[in-house]
């Protein structure tokens, strides 16, 4: 037994599959389906996300301050003497 997955398109009461299984034709197959959300594929959601503050005028003023405190809290502190 062979597990293949591939993806298809519903034309009817046929999938057309968008690669070749390699089966032989009329090979009796059972076929498992699962619906793909339309326009989404992989990465899309961080890529969209990933300019959401892009016109934010604070932005880059609360980036810096967060850099500078991170920067302050790597350095070693001096003990006094």
């Amino acid at each position: 037994m062979t597990i293949k997955l591939a993806r298809g398109v519903v034309l009817g009461k046929t999938i057309e599959l968008t690669e070749d299984l390699g089966l032989a034709e009329g090979q009796e197959v059972e076929v498992r389906v699962e619906v793909v959300p339309a326009g989404k594929t992989w990465g899309e959601g961080i890529l969209r996300s990933a300019g959401i503050l892009a016109d934010d005028p604070d932005w880059d003023d609360i980036m810096e301050e967060i850099y500078q405190a991170r920067k302050q809290a790597r350095r070693p502190q001096m003990e006094e003497e």
